[in-house]
C-alpha cells in the first residue's frame, strides 16, 4: 500500500463504524480480509505507522484492547487458540501504514499442522522442532 495513500483505517476509525472494543486510546474492528472467522485489529487513535513509535500509554491501551477482543471472540466463537502479531515496516510484512494488532483466532483444522505458529513468517525457519 502507498504510504501516501489515505489511511484506510482512520477512515474506518472516523466513519462512526460499530466497533468491537475501544478506549480513550485505541479501537478494534473486525479485519476486512480476515484470515479466520472474528480476525479483528486493534489500532491506536492516533495516526502512527510504526508500533514502536508509539507512546507507553497507547501500546497498554493496545494490549487492554487486545484482551477484551479476546474475551469477545471466547465467549462468542470459542476458538482453540490465537495468534496476536504485529508487522513493523515492509520487510516486517507490514501493508497498511497505521500501526495495529492482529487478534487472529484459531480452530483446529484450519491448517494441517499448526506447530511454530507466527515462526512461519520465515518458512525455513519454521519447524524448529525437527533441528531437535
Amino acid at each position: 500500500m502507498d504510504p501516501l495513500a489515505p489511511c484506510p483505517f482512520c477512515a474506518r476509525l472516523a466513519s462512526g463504524e460499530t466497533l468491537l472494543a475501544q478506549n480513550a486510546l485505541a479501537a478494534a474492528f473486525a479485519d476486512g480480509f480476515p484470515v479466520s472467522p472474528g480476525h479483528a485489529l486493534v489500532v491506536p487513535r492516533r495516526h502512527v505507522a510504526d508500533y514502536f513509535a508509539l507512546g507507553p500509554e497507547e501500546q497498554a491501551a493496545l494490549w487492554a484492547l487486545c484482551a477484551e477482543v479476546k474475551r469477545g471472540l471466547d465467549r462468542e466463537r470459542a476458538p482453540a487458540g490465537y495468534n496476536v502479531g504485529v508487522n513493523v515496516g515492509a520487510a516486517g510484512g507490514q501493508t497498511v501504514w497505521h500501526a495495529h494488532v492482529h487478534v487472529i483466532p484459531r480452530y483446529p483444522g484450519d491448517v494441517e499442522d499448526p506447530r511454530g505458529g507466527v515462526r512461519w513468517v520465515i518458512r525455513a525457519r519454521a519447524p524448529h522442532w525437527k533441528e531437535r
